[in-house]
């Protein structure tokens, strides 16, 4: 079947792949939208760990279900579903320790695209369908539900592990797809201030419509003297990193508040090596920070619960989507496109047709 892959490092194309193999629990699926990820961009770009050859990439999706393994109970083929970008195990003993994203193996949650062949083909498999595909509810479309399947999750946890209460000033770093919806998590655990750290316009409107108070431009001066003088000198309640390079993490302990401060990690930090940790706003070892680096959250019920968000219109995450292309064939300019990021680009969505 035809495929995109990575053929190497720093190189994609298409491969005639085999075709997936049915498991008893799980669904073979075709995609009828996809999207390209920031992450897609650093598995063929950034480096990172070895893949397999040839990988099938790509984890944002919604799929028509083909075929369903005998022990499947709650889908039929012919159904349109969301498919979650984190699809742990749910079999595995580390989940009973709640250890979702990394329970046998670091990241064995995020399979799709990288431990397993991801999406972006003709066919693709899912071990286990009824822990993991999630129901489209009514009322919620297809660019709804596409964003709600890593964009919309990925945000959210970055804000829930940002320990959010009501009234605090929350600065969110970096105002791409994930950051967006990071302000709109952080507006609705309580947040009464959210400071948008980004430059490009279009990311910038949105960031205001979704609930930002207050933009910083990156570009314009040191980042933690300016948040520090916003707030009087203390510093953020909590800062949300959705984007930018190694000092991004310093810069977040720069502006976090002593004692009841938390900064959360939704970032991909490419390559090998050490992050800065800055010794004197580090409290030389004892600021009473707290730093938390998470995964994104998934799995069916995870996925729609965020959809429901959609449904009711607490959220809008097809604002996101800023192109729109037709066609299978399309895949390779979307990831292009992702990774040049022309000014008027948020999201890009591929739309499949088979008939």
């Amino acid at each position: 079947m035809k495929a995109f892959v990575l053929v190497e490092p720093g190189r994609v194309g298409w491969h005639d792949a085999p075709e997936p193999v049915l498991n008893p629990y799980g669904a073979i699926l075709r995609p009828v939208a996809i999207a390209p990820c920031s992450s897609d961009v650093h598995t063929v770009f950034g480096g990172g760990s070895r893949k397999a050859p040839n990988l099938v990439l790509g984890h944002e999706c919604v799929a028509q279900v083909v075929e369903v393994g005998p022990y499947v109970q709650d889908f039929l083929p012919g159904e349109i579903v969301a498919v979650p970008a984190i699809t742990p195990n749910w079999r595995d003993l580390g989940i009973q320790e709640h250890n979702f994203g990394h329970a046998s193996q670091p990241f064995s949650g995020h399979q799709l695209g990288r431990s397993q062949p991801g999406v972006f083909a003709e066919k693709f498999g899912i071990l286990d369908a009824d822990t993991t595909l999630a129901k489209i509810p009514s009322g919620v479309t297809i660019e709804q539900a596409l964003m709600c399947v890593d964009v919309v999750t990925t945000g959210f946890t970055g804000a829930e592990c940002a320990r959010i209460s009501f009234g605090d000033t929350v600065v969110v770093m970096g105002i791409g797809p994930i950051g967006l919806m990071a302000v709109e998590g952080a507006k609705h655990l309580g947040a009464a201030r959210i400071i948008a750290v980004g430059s490009r316009p279009v990311c910038v409107k949105l960031a205001e419509e979704f609930g930002a108070t207050d933009i910083l431009n990156y570009k314009d001066g040191e980042l933690a003297e300016r948040v520090k003088e916003m707030t009087g000198g203390q510093g953020a309640d909590s800062v949300i990193i959705c984007g930018g390079q190694d000092e991004a993490f310093s810069q977040a302990i720069d502006m976090v508040r002593y004692g009841i401060g938390t900064v959360s990690n939704v970032n991909y930090f490419g390559g090998t090596g050490n992050l800065p940790f800055p010794k004197f706003s580090g409290g030389r070892g004892m600021a009473g920070k707290t730093i938390c680096t998470e995964l994104a959250r998934g799995g069916r019920v995870r996925i729609q619960r965020m959809m429901e968000m959609a449904k009711y219109g607490r959220i809008h995450p097809e604002k996101l989507i800023t192109h729109h292309l037709e066609g299978l064939d399309k895949i390779e300019e979307a990831l292009y496109l992702m990774k040049e990021k022309p000014q008027d680009l948020v999201k890009v969505m591929v739309q499949v047709n088979w008939e």
